[in-house]
């Protein structure tokens, strides 16, 4: 493997950085982190609910109370005024936008909301929300709304889940509500080619503002970095592991050749143990 001094790792990252949309996972998580006047905007257009103000917004944000299930790191994570609750993802493949998956995050929404001794009734209106680089559902729609239905008296269920779609690959010329042109600036690399003030103010500023680039090249490299410890991590087990099954060597002398804590080979070795016989 080749040698990259930092100069050339930042002038990669800095090219890297001119493609970028806010469609992309890492371009994304910058543009909205801390930025309550952003996720406001978006969460307007895309819930119709024109009075809606923010008052907390997260990135990256774990919901805690699935010990034993399946984790869940939601993109943006917001509440608003009036308790109402906004789980946001934005999905660059259709399987990472899955029915199934809706389904899971508003149930974790619903566990992580309501403590011991609550009523099912305090539970807040939950939006589960996609924003998603092709048209999942193939019908050439703008967005698509999803609402638990009574199907025998044909009426609303009532539970305040909603789960919205927005499908960023629309396309239609004349169409020019600012729903549409959310969806195109998704997949804009070009500020310049956006359509929505707040949007192309936002991705300019981590794309051309010194401050901003340098928060952005940083925030890739410690992503390259943290990727490339972990691999390295996962190398030296494999190794240690070799390394214990052959049995010629002591934990000890295991964990400092691999550089691997002991208490992690005693753990590895614990756990393959050959079964007694």
């Amino acid at each position: 493997m080749s040698y990259k001094t930092p100069e050339q790792i930042r002038r990669e990252s800095i090219e890297q950085l001119k493609r970028l949309r806010p469609i992309d996972d890492i371009f994304m998580r910058e543009m909205f982190r801390n930025n309550i006047e952003l996720t406001e905007f978006v969460l307007r257009a895309i819930t119709e609910i024109s009075d809606l103000v923010i008052t907390e917004v997260h990135t990256q944000y774990d919901l805690h109370r699935l010990a034993g299930s399946r984790s869940l790191r939601i993109d943006v994570h917001g509440r608003d005024s009036a308790d109402r609750r906004y789980s946001m993802e934005i999905e660059r493949s259709d399987k990472g936008a899955s029915p199934y998956r809706s389904r899971y995050i508003s149930s974790a929404m619903d566990v992580e909301l309501l403590n011991a001794g609550d009523e099912f009734t305090d539970l807040p209106v939950s939006y589960v929300i996609f924003i998603t680089e092709s048209d999942i559902f193939g019908e050439g729609k703008l967005v698509y709304r999803i609402e638990r239905m009574n199907v025998t008296i044909g009426k609303p269920f009532n539970d305040g889940e909603h789960i919205i779609y927005l499908n960023s690959s629309y396309k239609n010329e004349g169409e020019t509500s600012e729903l549409a042109e959310l969806a195109h600036d998704f997949l804009c690399e070009n500020p310049d080619d956006m359509h929505l003030p707040l949007m192309a103010e936002t991705a300019r500023y981590y794309k051309e503002n010194p401050k901003g680039v340098e928060h952005m090249c940083q925030s890739m490299e410690d992503r390259i970095n943290a990727a490339t410890a972990a691999t390295a991590t996962a190398k030296a087990i494999e190794i240690a592991l070799g390394m214990i099954l052959k049995g010629k060597l002591s934990l000890e002398e295991i964990a400092e050749y691999c550089k691997l804590p002991i208490d992690e080979i005693r753990s590895l070795a614990e756990k393959n143990r050959p079964a007694a016989t």
